[in-house]
């Protein structure tokens, strides 16, 4: 891709800070808190330079997704209802659920692979990937793919 147009999922604590209050100044902007981009920009506490450099670079996972399938690897143990509870919140978002791929558990674990598709009354991914990750059971959730 010679535009420079490759995407990356980051999760935020490997994100400077600049580009983290880009997304705030944005949302400012888009909430009607700030009213012009000198004010989003003072607001967050970075320059309209910046936020001008990197405004098009940067912006929340859940505003690129909708449409998208996900496919997610998990490794959880292998405990009755833990399947279940994952499942669980992928209804809950409202995720359409494509494909679900369990090993046959060794040593107490299995690894879990699930294709999602991302509808438009889907809820914040983000927010269910954490979910997901913070259930006891789920040692950790990693995107394989995005189409």
């Amino acid at each position: 891709m010679s535009d420079g147009s490759k995407y990356y999922v980051v999760k935020e604590k490997a994100v400077p800070e600049v580009l983290m209050k880009v997304v705030e100044a944005k949302r400012l902007l888009e909430t009607g808190r700030a009213a012009t981009v000198q004010e989003a920009a003072d607001a967050v506490g970075i320059s309209r330079s910046s936020f001008y450099k990197y405004k098009e670079d940067i912006f929340p996972f859940r505003d690129n997704v909708k449409g998208k399938t996900f496919t997610f690897l998990m490794q959880m143990h292998d405990e009755p209802g833990l399947l279940s509870d994952v499942l669980h919140v992928v209804a809950e978002y409202r995720a359409n659920i494509l494909t679900i791929h369990q090993s046959i558990p060794t040593n107490g674990v299995a690894m879990l692979t699930l294709s999602i598709e991302v509808l438009p009354a889907t809820g914040d991914l983000s927010n269910m990937i954490e979910t997901i990750e913070a259930k006891d059971g789920v040692q950790y959730l990693k995107i394989l793919a995005r189409e």
